[in-house]
């Protein structure tokens, strides 16, 4: 049985999808980072998928809460015959990654020819 004394280490959640990243996250921004400061957490990274629609909903949200946000976003990556799919999480350190960050999204949905749709391949990141 675990001792309610004993406090828990500090836990930040690095990988979480607001209803932004459409058929998989159900829950709005501002009811994640709420749930996350019920939680205890010290931090929540929202990673919506090759997005960035939910950090404006959950900056305000964390600013109220008093909660850190961490900003990124998840993308699934084509690896090439014989190696499955994988995720990729970017989380911004800064304002010139956010940027960075912001940019590299931009080009991926610009380069594809259907809207909403965007492809990454392992061999189109760099190291």
């Amino acid at each position: 049985m675990m001792d309610s004394t004993v406090p828990l280490a500090d836990y930040a959640e690095l990988r979480c999808v607001s209803n932004f990243t459409f058929l998989r996250g159900a829950s709005h921004p501002e009811e994640l980072v709420e749930r996350a400061k019920k939680l205890g957490y010290t931090a929540l990274a929202i990673t919506d998928e090759c997005s960035m629609a939910g950090v404006v909903r959950s900056h305000v949200a964390a600013k109220e809460q008093g909660l850190t946000l961490l900003i990124g976003s998840q993308f699934e990556v084509e690896a090439g015959e014989p190696l499955a799919p994988f995720t990729l999480v970017v989380i911004a350190c800064n304002g010139n990654g956010y940027g960075n960050l912001c940019e590299f999204i931009t080009r991926l949905r610009r380069g594809s020819a259907q809207k909403g749709c965007y492809r990454l391949c392992a061999a189109d990141i760099d190291p």
